[in-house]
Formats: C-alpha cells, sequence, structure tokens
C-alpha cells in the first residue's frame, strides 16, 4: 500500500499524492508541504485546546503527529470522526526534535483495509 522507503535527499522526497513513510518525516524542510497516512492510534481533543484535535497515526514504519485546527475539522469532519486509515496532506512544523503535521486535507481511506487481505490470501 505504501511505497518502498527509499533514500530520498532534496527535492526528491516523496510529493502529494504519494504517502511518506513516516520514519522519513524528518527529510523535508520545516513547512514543506507532505501528505501521510496510517492508522488511526489516537484522536484526542482537549478541553483546553480551543478546538484544536491531535492525531496519531502510524503505518509500517512508525508514527506521526497531526494537528487539525477547528476550521479544517469543519471541512473534513466525517473523515475525522470515523477514519480508521486516514491519509493527511499539510505542512510540516519542527521544534527542536519534536515533528506535527499541520493538516490542509485529511482523507478516509479506510475501505483500502479491506484490500489488504483478499479471499483465499493469507
Amino acid at each position: 500500500m505504501f511505497p518502498a522507503p527509499r533514500h530520498y535527499h532534496g527535492p526528491d522526497w516523496p510529493r502529494p499524492p504519494a504517502a511518506l513513510p513516516h520514519s522519513m518525516l524528518h527529510l523535508p524542510p520545516n513547512n514543506a508541504r507532505v501528505t501521510v497516512a496510517g492508522l488511526v492510534l489516537v484522536r484526542q481533543r482537549p478541553g483546553t485546546a480551543k478546538g484544536v484535535i491531535f492525531i496519531t497515526l502510524e503505518d509500517e514504519t512508525g508514527v506521526s503527529n497531526i494537528i487539525v485546527w477547528r476550521k479544517i475539522y469543519e471541512r473534513f469532519r466525517r473523515a475525522v470522526i470515523a477514519g480508521r486509515l486516514l491519509r493527511v496532506t499539510g505542512r510540516i512544523q519542527r521544534e527542536g526534535d519534536v515533528c506535527h503535521v499541520i493538516a490542509e486535507r485529511i482523507e478516509d481511506i479506510s475501505p483500502l483495509l479491506d484490500s489488504l487481505l483478499q479471499p483465499g490470501e493469507s
């Protein structure tokens, strides 16, 4: 489902619509637009966050932290609430060793989970 990890340098790292493996989020420069995809591990909506939602996604290479501002949440509400497998396009934001993706577009790609194991396959 995800491209095999390769070593990307400079402008050759995957850009939308391809999904960047989470283990490679350290490669694009700060504020670069990237797409990540993964299983939803956690959705958090702290009362003190003023409408911000935090999502943790996991792929086979690691986890990514997604920040969903209220305006984006309202636009992609169904995917944020119900999605089990999400593809998120947004901007990289780094502070020290902490990396987040600030969501701009959220897609529920959960139906792809059904195609992972077709009848007769193990």
